[in-house]
């Protein structure tokens, strides 16, 4: 009998190859264009990714040893209301019918990053105003306000924003946050310097105040501020213009707070730790200190302003009888 042949690794066309290459080319067709025409979003994202990262691994080593918000903070009204626990890791405040409680911080600034993590009051919290803050002091004071006024079982929170200079105020913004506010916690954060105040809600900017001094617009820019935090009833206000009531049913109400961090320029006997006009600081690596908006931040201000923001007052015409305050027609 004869041995059959074998077929030995035939010659393939080239159409098979290049068949095969083809979601490699395009997958490199993709990368460049994305690369190459949207740097700028590239970059944002992965520094975000890597950023937050760490920042987690960080809270959550805090989270095992414990925190600082026993040396970062006192407690300063509310009869045993107001708790600092875990070994500083964890701060508490809680609501009944005879009295909230509130805290505020041991240091004031003069500019500075503040964030701080927050777990509202779950459940049917009409009625209740949960504030996170920075003030100075007197008649004349500024303020930077976060306000978080509470709602019925299975509606949104309203998360209020507001500027107050040299005393006045009503430069108010609010926004229906996008996600559930009691269920974990979540990272809000204030950045003022002096060309502008930025509010962030998990890294997402949510308004912009501009410095428009140069135009007669008053800016906190001179006032040291300390951080405050309070939980009060405000029934008469803060949930439907007042319509819904407080529930003491339900009491105690309770906020809890965790992850305190501030990057700033700490006030200390008339001196600022960051030196005249920031010369102690490294800009590089503080860059809060001249942080704007870059392209894709400015898209995610105008998306949570179009779809989220449910009050303005530079919209609210009715309020200004002899027009718009100047800063409407010039900063959001």
């Amino acid at each position: 009998m004869g041995t059959q042949s074998r077929k030995t690794n035939p010659t393939r066309p080239p159409s098979v190859y290049l068949a095969r290459c083809i979601p490699l080319l395009l997958f490199l067709f993709v990368f460049a264009f994305l690369f190459f025409f949207n740097i700028d979003t590239f970059v944002y994202r992965t520094k975000s990714i890597a950023l937050n990262t760490f920042a987690e691994q960080s809270r959550l080593l805090m989270n095992a040893e414990g925190g600082t918000l026993h040396r970062d903070f006192d407690i300063t009204w509310g009869d045993g209301r107001g708790k600092i626990l875990n070994n500083g890791g964890l701060l508490t405040l809680s609501l009944d019918q005879n009295s909230g409680s509130g805290f505020r911080s041991r240091n004031e600034y003069l500019f500075g990053k503040i964030e701080i993590q927050i777990k509202l009051i779950a459940g049917d919290s009409a009625g209740t105003v949960t504030t996170y803050y920075l003030s100075s002091e007197g008649e004349n004071h500024d303020e930077i306000d976060f306000e978080f006024l509470g709602n019925s079982s299975g509606d949104p929170y309203t998360l209020h924003t507001n500027v107050y200079c040299q005393g006045k105020g009503n430069r108010e913004q609010q926004f229906y946050l996008w996600f559930d506010p009691t269920l974990d916690f979540h990272t809000y954060s204030i950045n003022w310097n002096p060309k502008r105040i930025l509010f962030y809600v998990d890294g997402t900017p949510i308004r912009e105040f501009k410095n428009l001094g140069s135009n007669g617009i008053p800016f906190p820019k001179n006032q040291p501020m300390r951080v405050y935090s309070s939980l009060w009833n405000a029934d008469d206000w803060a949930t439907r213009g007042g319509l819904v009531k407080t529930d003491w049913t339900k009491a105690p109400f309770t906020a809890s707070y965790r992850n305190y961090k501030a990057e700033a320029c700490v006030m200390s006997g008339g001196l600022s730790s960051c030196g005249t006009k920031f010369s102690n600081l490294n800009l590089t690596e503080n860059s809060w200190v001249t942080e704007k908006l870059n392209s894709t931040g400015s898209e995610r201000l105008k998306w949570v302003q179009k779809n989220h923001m449910v009050y303005n007052y530079c919209v609210d015409k009715m309020r200004f009888q002899e027009g718009l305050p100047p800063e409407c027609k010039m900063s959001s």
